[in-house]
Parts: structure tokens; C-alpha cells; sequence
């Protein structure tokens, strides 16, 4: 870290932001395979909540690398970097007293471990969106997989590359056998019980 740089309080404290939005701040942490369904969850939810006057944001993993990842690659040190970068920007937007819901297949456990980390477990909430890699392939929207079975993509996740699924995350939602509503809702009943929603 460079010498010379000091941390500025902000004025407005998150307890505040989070009693002028009438909910708590948070990580909703969406990780699976590429085809799971995290960006449709992530988007379906956020739509749900924003409706019900809830200050929220998605944090979508090929939108991220349009911008400000888009110097890192697929090895698994960019890999690392990327989410360490999401990380740090999510922990902005729960300190902004927001909802932030993040799609990104962030295969390693240690890296989602990190973000953790850096936000406390009361303010990361790990979501598995599990589904069978044959179902992701069969989806496979994006044709992705095909092109890693070619050959053609190196360091593809569930291919050439491990997916290490949650160890203990808060919450496992199986889109092999939900459908979003039904997906979102358990979600939803989640924040509820965790009192992070009303």
C-alpha cells in the first residue's frame, strides 16, 4: 500500500443510510457454474426488492469485465483479482446502505472467503445457485461450454477449470428444480427471517 494515504470518515455513516432506507446493507453473493442461473436470480430479485422501495444494485460478473476488469483474464491469479476487486466495491455499496446482489461464478472458496472477510458474516450472504453441469450445458445461452469442449476457451470452470462449490453457505438454491419465482422467493423468505428485510 502507498505511504502517505489516510482513511477519511464519511459524514453520513452507513446506520444512517440504512435508517433512511428502512433496511439493512448487505452482500447477496451469487456463485455457481457459467449457465446456473445467477444473473437471472440476481436481476429477478433485484426488480423484486427495487418494487418494494428497497435501495439495491447488481454487481453482474461479465458486465464488471466490460469496465473495470476488463485487464484481467481467466488464469486463476486474475481470477482471484477479479473478485477481490468486486469485493472491495460491494463493501462500498453495503457501507452506502444498499442491497447488493453479485453475480459472479467465483469458483474458488478461499476468494469468496476473503470477501467475507472483509464485510463480516451479519453483512455477506452466500447464495449456491446449484444446478447439474449437464443442465448448465444443455442451457449453455451463451454456447460457451461447446467452445470449451472444443478447445477453443482454456481455464473454463466445471471444464478445464474446478468449481469449488460452498462449504457452508446461507443459503442453496437448486434452479435444476426451481424455477426464479420460486427461487427468489425462498430468497426472499431468507432476508425476512434474517430481519435484513421487513
Amino acid at each position: 500500500m502507498a505511504e502517505n494515504i489516510v482513511w477519511h470518515d464519511a459524514s453520513v455513516s452507513k446506520g444512517e443510510r440504512q435508517a433512511r432506507n428502512k433496511h439493512k446493507s448487505c452482500v447477496l453473493w451469487f456463485t455457481g457454474l457459467s449457465g446456473s442461473g445467477k444473473s437471472t436470480l440476481a436481476n429477478a430479485l433485484d426488480r423484486k426488492l427495487f418494487n418494494e422501495g428497497l435501495s439495491t444494485y447488481v454487481l453482474d460478473g461479465d458486465n464488471v469485465r466490460h469496465g473495470l476488469n476488463n485487464d484481467l483474464g481467466f488464469t486463476d491469479e486474475d481470477r482471484q483479482e477479479n473478485i477481490r476487486r468486486i469485493g472491495e466495491v460491494a463493501k462500498l455499496f453495503v457501507d452506502a446502505g444498499s442491497i447488493v446482489s453479485t453475480a459472479f461464478i467465483s469458483p474458488f472458496q478461499s476468494d469468496r472467503d476473503t470477501v467475507r472477510s472483509l464485510l463480516g458474516d451479519e453483512e455477506f450472504v452466500e447464495i449456491y445457485v446449484e444446478c447439474e453441469l449437464e443442465e448448465c450445458e444443455r442451457r449453455d445461452v451463451k454456447g460457451l461450454y461447446k467452445k470449451a469442449r472444443n478447445g477453443e476457451i482454456p481455464h473454463f470452470t466445471g471444464i478445464s477449470s474446478p468449481y469449488e462449490a460452498p462449504e457452508g453457505p446461507e443459503l442453496v438454491v437448486n434452479t435444476g428444480v426451481l424455477s426464479v419465482e420460486e427461487a427468489v422467493e425462498a430468497i426472499v423468505v431468507y432476508l425476512r427471517q434474517k430481519q435484513l428485510i421487513d
